[in-house]
């Protein structure tokens, strides 16, 4: 069967303003809404269309993460998503241990693409894609903005600092995908009413045979320092007599 791995990651919602716990444990989540990382939400809606176009016929969305990410895959189900699995786990969930979660599923659902977002929104990593394709020894095509499949390769249009790349990797393949890639659909009720029956399975990070190392620890978090305030200057003289002011030029 021509199926597709999704993954996606549980991350605070982006139309929400962070704020640091005042003990500098961490961020504030508590009674704060959570959605699907938006940049995992673009993958997911280019398997769902690969799909319509014929090119797969079985989408899978997975997460790796606490028993609260069900509602995000539940989510994923009702864009379109055939099936979920959710692997549980608990705590911070480094890159690696992830790649290497989604390798174990590879090999068991034996996908011919494997797509996911380019970063997460809540710590910036942008590495999991990458480990993946290592790990699995596959092709991989990252910071995605067009994808084609044909004759048993993809060809990505990919955004770079000088511009635009066209590569053709072999199948199968991880490709990551860019913000300009797609838009994705919203989601109706009748869908979210489907999504209940569709079969969403829980794996353990043991049952997969995955250590959850942790190589990595934050030590402390900060906000932002404040920025000064913006000076309104009426033309350009104004605005070279000011940078002079503070000593910018």
């Amino acid at each position: 069967m021509k199926r597709i791995l999704v993954g996606i990651k549980r991350v605070v919602d982006y139309n929400v303003r962070i704020r640091v716990k005042p003990d500098g444990s961490g961020v504030v989540t508590d009674g704060v809404k959570m959605s699907i990382n938006p940049f995992d939400e673009i993958a997911l809606e280019e398997a769902l269309r690969i799909k319509e176009r014929g090119g797969a016929e079985e989408v899978v969305v997975v997460t790796v993460g606490p028993a609260d990410c069900q509602q995000q895959l539940r989510t994923a189900l009702a864009m379109g998503a055939d099936r979920a699995l959710h692997v549980q786990a608990d705590g911070g969930i480094e890159p690696l241990v992830t790649a290497r979660v989604m390798l174990k599923l590879v090999e068991r659902e034996q996908p011919l693409l494997v797509i996911l977002g380019k970063q997460a929104i809540d710590d910036d990593n942008g590495q999991t894609g990458q480990l993946l394709a290592a790990l699995w020894n596959r092709p991989q095509a990252t910071y995605a903005s067009k994808v084609e499949l044909h004759d048993g390769a993809a060809r990505v249009t990919r955004e770079v600092d000088a511009g635009l790349e066209t590569l053709d990797v072999d199948l199968p393949a991880v490709i990551t995908t860019d913000l300009r890639l797609n838009e994705p659909r919203y989601v109706k009720l009748p869908d979210i009413m489907k999504a209940k029956k569709k079969p969403l399975d829980t794996l353990t990070l043991s049952a997969l045979g995955v250590e959850p190392r942790v190589q990595l620890k934050a030590v402390s978090w900060s906000p932002p320092a404040q920025r000064q305030k913006g000076v309104l200057v009426k033309d350009a003289a104004e605005l070279v007599a000011a940078l002079k002011q503070k000593g910018l030029l």
